[in-house]
């Protein structure tokens, strides 16, 4: 019974590795494919290099043959200039193959980062929420490196040096049968040690590497949020764990290092040691006189060609499957498809201005892989064009999920939304969206200029437009004081700038893209006095003339709303103004009493 699990088992595992192979050839063919005449330009050189590698032997067949046995300095000058003209050669082929190669390498690792970041930033928001985005940035980073070292230099080598193992096997037994048959019987004794030896290298370094993105991944996790780190006193933990990290990569490293040195004194003894007998033996035949001292100069050198080539093949095959292992997350990432598809058929565009009208039918929301209640559920909801609705309730009830409901992050589980009486899911996602424009509570700003960060979803806005955005929100006071005004850079996160100042910086973005609809996760609730009195006096510029809705922490700021929507557990109680809302809704009127305690008393 045991032996049958292990051997299905053992099965399971071939076919894994088979189709991560097939993975990485399909990859690897998918981007060589519009580079193919530089493919085949480069494998021309690299066949000419190894032929003429080869020839060295015959050219240092002649040079003693005929330049120092005859002991003719014009034979010799001939000799050595045969041998010129080959070294000359092979300089130029190497030269345009190690440039070929390095180029095709760097160009079509280019060519994958750029396929791999553009799918990833149009994968919904959910695919990273089980996904972490900093171990997808280091496996970004790390398997494209090693397929670029791989497809750059290795795959070369690997060809290059199969070439010279089969044409020096054959120039071997061309040279001298008798001591090519001695090698050939004596192979098996040097590979087979080498290649268990690989193996278990190929393990270490496969492990070494996940071991190093387990490292990146902490770092950046620590260093995007050194301010809780430090104001938590968490360095010590984090120095402990970062320690045992670190070490357990260096452990792992360690281990691959020795066996990998193992693994270079093994093969050394072993090729040197089997030249050594060659030497012994083909010494005796030129003693004897049934071969040439050129002959056996010629057969020590394919000899030494033959174990060099074998020991990189067994060293390369190890990147080889390292490469195939990067290329087949990286294929995982590209065939990862969005848990919905818009249609082939959907608009591109609205047929005519967005008004900004909402029609919410009997909407229904569960978060995929979460269990329970629903995050809302059969709800109706009617905003008209140019209305301002406000969003109230406690946290969970929904509200920030209604706006990523709009947004179309997720899949509505049943119901419709409609805009201006379009069903959103008939429309593309960049029509869509290009109707909103979102002030988040804890606004995204991102390392670049004041300028590019307030023109993110405008990019081609002038230095003009920008400041006229900046200065309705109250933002140009501040940005006139910076460094470089407009064009300083900001850091990760915007970190440097305060709170009000980045909430009015993302203002200023909202109202440089003009969309008719607004969705705003309201923004002064954390803020100071002063800062939130600023961002008041921006708001009646930001809703003007568009459709708002308004996730509201503080109902004082939605008092004047046109209307208010009361939500609770998903779901939506309420509808209506703040008077009638305190008299006939009574989680509204909770809600009220605990923020105007003093008006209440």
């Amino acid at each position: 019974m045991m032996g049958t699990e292990g051997s299905t088992r053992l099965r399971f595992r071939r076919h894994i590795i088979n189709t991560r192979y097939r993975q990485a050839c399909t990859l690897v063919r998918a981007f060589l494919h519009p580079y193919r005449k530089a493919v085949a330009s480069a494998l021309v050189a690299l066949v000419c290099t190894a032929g003429l590698t080869l020839g060295l032997g015959q050219g240092l067949r002649i040079l003693v043959d005929q330049g120092l046995a005859t002991e003719s300095p014009v034979e010799l000058a001939r000799a050595v200039g045969v041998f010129f003209v080959l070294v000359l050669g092979l300089a130029l082929g190497t030269f345009a193959r190690f440039y070929l190669v390095s180029w095709i390498g760097e160009r079509v690792v280019a060519d994958i980062r750029k396929r791999v970041f553009n799918h990833l930033i149009d994968l919904p928001p959910g695919f990273f929420e089980h996904n972490r985005a900093l171990e997808i940035q280091s496996r970004f980073t790390a398997d494209t490196t090693v397929l670029q070292s791989v497809i750059g230099s290795s795959v070369s080598i690997a060809l290059r040096n199969a070439l010279m193992l089969v044409g020096g096997l054959v120039l071997l037994f061309v040279t001298n049968a008798r001591l090519a048959s001695i090698i050939v019987l004596g192979f098996p004794v040097v590979i087979l040690p080498i290649l268990i030896f690989g193996r278990r290298v190929r393990q270490l370094s496969r492990l070494s590497q996940d071991r190093v993105a387990d490292v990146g991944s902490y770092v950046g996790e620590n260093l995007t949020q050194i301010k809780t780190l430090q104001a938590f006193n968490h360095q010590a933990h984090d120095r402990t764990y970062f320690d045992r990290v670190s070490e357990s990569a260096f452990d792992t490293a360690h281990a691959r290092i020795r066996q990998r040195a193992w693994l270079s004194t093994l093969a050394i003894t072993l090729v040197m040691g089997a030249i050594g007998v060659v030497i012994w033996v083909g010494g005796l035949d030129v003693i004897h006189g049934r071969i040439s001292p050129g002959e056996l100069a010629a057969f020590l050198f394919y000899s030494l060609l033959v174990g060099v080539a074998a020991g990189a093949i067994s060293e390369v095959i190890g990147e080889l499957q390292r490469a195939a292992g990067s290329a087949a997350r990286l294929f995982e990432l590209l065939q990862t498809q969005p848990e919905f598809q818009r249609p082939a058929t959907a608009l591109d565009q609205f047929p005519a201005p967005v008004r900004g009208e909402i029609q919410l039918d009997n909407l229904t929301f569960r978060y995929p892989g979460r269990r329970g209640q629903p995050a809302l559920a059969d709800i109706c909801l009617h905003v008209r064009a140019g209305e301002t609705l406000a969003l109230v309730g406690p946290s969970g009830a929904g509200k920030s999920t209604l706006f990523d409901l709009l947004l179309n992050f997720y899949e509505l589980d049943s119901g419709s939304i409609r805009l201006d009486g379009i069903d959103t899911r008939e429309m593309s996602l960049q029509a869509l969206r290009s109707c909103f424009a979102l002030v988040p509570q804890n606004p995204a700003l991102f390392h670049g200029t004041v300028a590019d960060n307030i023109r993110y979803g405008r990019p081609e806005a002038s230095l003009a437009e920008v400041e006229q955005a900046a200065r309705v929100a109250h933002a140009h006071e501040f940005i006139a004081t910076l460094p470089e005004g407009y064009h300083t850079r900001l850091g990760d996160a915007g970190q440097g700038l305060s709170g009000g100042q980045q909430q009015r910086l993302a203002i200023a973005r909202a109202l440089l893209v003009d969309a008719p609809i607004l969705l705003l996760d309201e923004a002064t609730s954390a803020l100071d006095a002063q800062s939130e009195h600023l961002i008041q006096q921006a708001m009646p510029a930001l809703t003007a003339g568009r459709t708002t809705l308004v996730i509201a922490h503080r109902l004082a700021t939605v008092r004047h709303a046109d209307r208010i929507a009361v939500l609770d557990r998903g779901r939506l109680l309420a509808v209506g103004h703040h008077d009638q809302l305190m008299q006939e809704n009574s989680l509204y009127r909770r809600l009220a009493a605990l923020q105007f305690r003093d008006q209440t008393d």
